[in-house]
């Protein structure tokens, strides 16, 4: 088994890693977007905070030797279900002609600045 660690605050926070590959699988934990380097805070836009928690998704599956394409499972989870809309084409340009299946939670997240959290699994059997 391999863990993935991105350095994100919450992981030494809380206790966890970013991803931990078991055999043929990447299993991906809740991302939420990374702080902008001016001010700290994550975009107040939920599709600049999508792109980014894409962006730190993708870096884990790339250090477990996996990519986009490999997602075979996604979950999204947004404290407001109307602006999963507005994330659609971002995620459709991420996962193009090899969609995972998905499924949409509308929740509270760890902190409201928060606009969304994405959890992906992949195969790379």
């Amino acid at each position: 088994m391999k863990r993935i660690h991105s350095g994100g605050a919450f992981e030494a926070k809380i206790g966890y890693c970013r991803a931990v590959v078991a055999g043929d699988w990447v299993h991906v934990a809740g991302t939420v977007s990374a702080p902008a380097a001016e001010t700290g805070e994550p975009p107040t836009d939920v599709v600049a905070q999508c792109e980014s928690a894409l962006a730190i998704i993708k870096a884990a599956l790339a250090e477990a030797g996996a990519g986009l394409g490999d997602v075979v499972r996604v979950n999204y989870y947004l404290p407001t279900a109307a602006d999963f809309e507005a994330c659609w084409p971002a995620l459709r340009a991420a996962f193009g002609d090899a969609p995972p299946a998905a499924t949409m939670v509308e929740c509270g997240l760890i902190d409201p600045k928060y606009k969304i959290e994405i959890e992906a699994t992949a195969y790379i059997g």
